[in-house]
């Protein structure tokens, strides 16, 4: 072993010297640097090796080879000049790129070795025996099992032709006709039987290198044979079971290929047997990744999972689970859902919920757009009135969405899976409003019912009862009406036993009932029951901020209803929209764009400015054109003189807009017809504003 000598120990010295650490030919005898912290003489000191930072002292030692790697010309013309005649001087590239160079070669050596043991490994580890002959007829290779089949030990069948190992074998006959003979049986001279394959080695320029033989014993292929009989039986039983599901099943071996499917299977998928069966497991998957292969990898199962399968990227759901025999994992089953049959389902559900909605309350409050702190503070209300029983009054001009909050009331209640009633006090005439409320009994007037009828109250028993247009009840009406209130029990027309009912009551106005009060036409004892629990809902002309995100519902909830495509509104279409006082609110704002979409051409898909032509000459006002000057405007009249001359105004303007349209003018000021012709008439209004 030769001694070195290295000068410098940077970076570049550090490097050698661990690469000559490991050599077998060259020594490290010692570290030279000017600095005794360097990296190399810090790694030297810990190997033992010799340093110092001259190396003029050492020249004295056996020294073979010095590496000089400081790069530093003057310290290797020097070493040149006061080393001995019999030492080599190196400078560091040369030394590196040489013991670079042998440890290349000593990695090569061992990666040979270990690729040469695991070869041996493999052929050692198979269970059918191998024996290999060069092209000399010469045994290079005999496994284990092959030793113990024909009897011979490794070492008496290695180096020796291979007839004098097995005389009856056609190996020699291999090299002669370059043929394979597949699948033939022999009979040893120890009297067994094998089946064996015969293969010639032939390199890809066509030269013959050798051949080579498999076999096996032929008891074990009988064995083999058996098991795979009783395997049969029972994969036919699988199948059976299998194929009379109407989930998709697929089942992969422990290598990920397909080895069962069910008819379902490839209907949801479209893929035939012969595209899945001994197939990867991914050969099915169009979106996302293979989660028999993640089971197989993982051996837990996996539920759940949503992924896109076959040629036309069928939406599905998955669940897999390994296949564990004794402790052993033998593959992967799958369950596959068929997401549209699901969705198909979910339709349905929703369709019949819908069905139970239009029966009771159709609304909760996430269908309440609300950005407003005015109408987030009503909701917030609402949303406290509904886990209590109280009576809860709407507040609002016509349009604002009151029904829309009884209905979300309800619907947040401990009684929403009760009934919920709704009556438009407005919509039915004076005669029929008692017994409609309250039921009659049999023969309390003419035409009624025999047996008598229930009433909206007791229909809504436990449930909730919504009272629209609270205001236009008649007195007689409102009497009774405390009584539930009061008594919480109601007497039937033509009745007179007392029936107990639990109601929550939910009452809505637009009109004034402080007014009505002042006026004699509503109950004062009345107003201060529904009064309990007040909610204002305020109207659109004070939540502007709103209007896009109700045009957006609208517009998609109209364009469904008329089978239209309108995908939104322009800016400057919407820029009118708020600019726009809304007398009408939310049920106005529905009335024009529902009539935009109507006009619109079927190819247009945004609401424009010349979709809204009504609302060209309309301007933004806050409060209604009404004026008085501080010289006019004399207090010498009462309040409710004024107040009447106020709405007579109000009225005339309207009129006059709308071309003297009464039902519109009634829905624009949030009256109920009846109570229009009862102003017009009670202020002389018609014959005046028609002039």
């Amino acid at each position: 072993m030769q001694n070195v000598m290295i000068v410098g120990a940077g970076k570049g010295g550090t490097a050698i010297l661990k690469i000559l650490k490991e050599s077998e030919v060259l020594k490290v005898s010692v570290v030279i640097d000017r600095n005794m912290d360097a990296p190399g003489v810090l790694f030297a000191q810990e190997e033992g090796i010799k340093t110092g930072e001259d190396w003029r002292p050492f020249l004295a030692d056996p020294i073979d080879i010095i590496i000089e790697v400081t790069g530093n010309d003057t310290v290797f013309h020097e070493l040149r000049k006061s080393k001995s005649q019999n030492t080599i001087l190196i400078p560091g590239s040369v030394a590196f790129l040489v013991a670079k160079i042998m440890q290349e070669k000593e990695e090569l050596i061992e990666k040979h070795k270990n690729e040469s043991y695991q070869q041996e490994l493999i052929f050692n580890a198979a269970n059918d025996g191998m024996i290999v002959i060069d092209k000399y007829g010469k045994v290079i290779l005999f496994n284990k099992r092959a030793q113990e089949i024909m009897g011979v030990k490794s070492e008496q069948a290695i180096g020796k032709f291979v007839v004098d190992v097995i005389p009856t074998t056609r190996l020699p006959q291999i090299l002669e006709t370059r043929r394979i003979e597949a699948n033939q049986e022999m009979v040893l001279s120890n009297d067994r039987k094998i089946i064996t394959t015969r293969i010639p080695i032939i390199e890809e320029n066509g030269t013959l290198i050798g051949a080579f033989a498999v076999f096996k014993d032929i008891t074990e292929v009988v064995n083999l044979a058996e098991e795979l009989t009783d395997l049969k039986e029972i994969q036919t039983m699988l199948q059976a079971i299998i194929h009379s599901s109407d989930d998709a099943i697929s089942v992969v071996d422990e290598n990920g290929r397909g080895i069962l499917i069910n008819p379902a299977y490839s209907r949801i998928t479209g893929l035939s047997h012969d595209q899945i069966i001994g197939q990867p497991a991914t050969a099915d998957i169009s979106e996302g990744e293979s989660m028999h292969m993640k089971v197989l990898q993982t051996r837990r199962a996996v539920r759940g999972v949503p992924m896109r399968v076959g040629p036309n990227k069928r939406e599905v759901i998955v669940n897999v689970a390994p296949i564990i025999v004794k402790g052993k994992l033998k593959g992967s089953v799958g369950v596959i859902h068929d997401m549209s049959e699901i969705k198909s389902l979910n339709r349905e559900l929703n369709r019949a919920r819908q069905l139970i909605r239009k029966l009771e309350a159709k609304y909760t409050f996430e269908d309440i757009i609300a950005q407003s702190d005015e109408m987030m503070l009503a909701i917030e209300q609402a949303k406290l009135g509904a886990k209590t029983p109280a009576t809860v009054l709407l507040r609002g001009e016509s349009g604002t969405g009151k029904e829309l909050f009884a209905h979300a009331i309800h619907n947040a209640s401990d009684r929403k899976y009760n009934k919920f009633i709704r009556v438009n006090c407005a919509a039915i005439s004076e005669t029929l409003l008692e017994s409609e409320l309250f039921g009659y009994e049999e023969g309390a007037f003419s035409g009624a019912m025999r047996g008598g009828k229930r009433g909206f109250f007791e229909e809504a028993n436990n449930g909730s009862i919504f009272l629209d247009e609270i205001g236009e009840l008649p007195v007689n009406t409102q009497a009774k009406l405390l009584r539930v209130l009061q008594e919480k029990e109601i007497i039937r027309v033509g009745g007179t036993k007392p029936i107990s009912i639990n109601v929550r009551i939910i009452a809505a106005t637009n009109v004034n009932l402080e007014k009505g009060i002042a006026k004699g036409s509503f109950r004062e004892d009345l107003y201060y029951r529904l009064n309990r629990m007040p909610i204002h809902i305020p109207p659109l002309r004070k939540r502007k901020e709103e209007i896009p995100l109700l045009n957006e519902r609208l517009i998609q909830k109209i364009s469904q209803d008329y089978g239209r495509n309108v995908e939104g509104i322009t800016p400057a279409a919407l820029h009118q929209l708020m600019d726009y006082d809304w007398p009408g609110n939310v049920r106005e704002l529905e009335n024009i764009l529902g009539r935009a979409i109507i006009f619109m051409n079927y190819y247009e898909l945004l609401i424009d400015v010349n979709h809204l032509p009504e609302l060209k000459n309309k301007k933004s006002t806050n409060e209604p054109s009404l004026s008085y000057s501080n010289d006019s405007f004399v207090i010498d009249r009462s309040l409710s003189d004024m107040m009447d001359e106020y709405e007579t105004k109000i009225i005339k303007q309207t009129l006059l807009r709308l071309n003297g349209n009464k039902t519109l003018t009634a829905k624009t000021l949030g009256l109920s017809v009846r109570n229009l012709y009862y102003k017009l008439e009670k202020n002389n209004i018609e014959k005046n504003s028609m002039q």
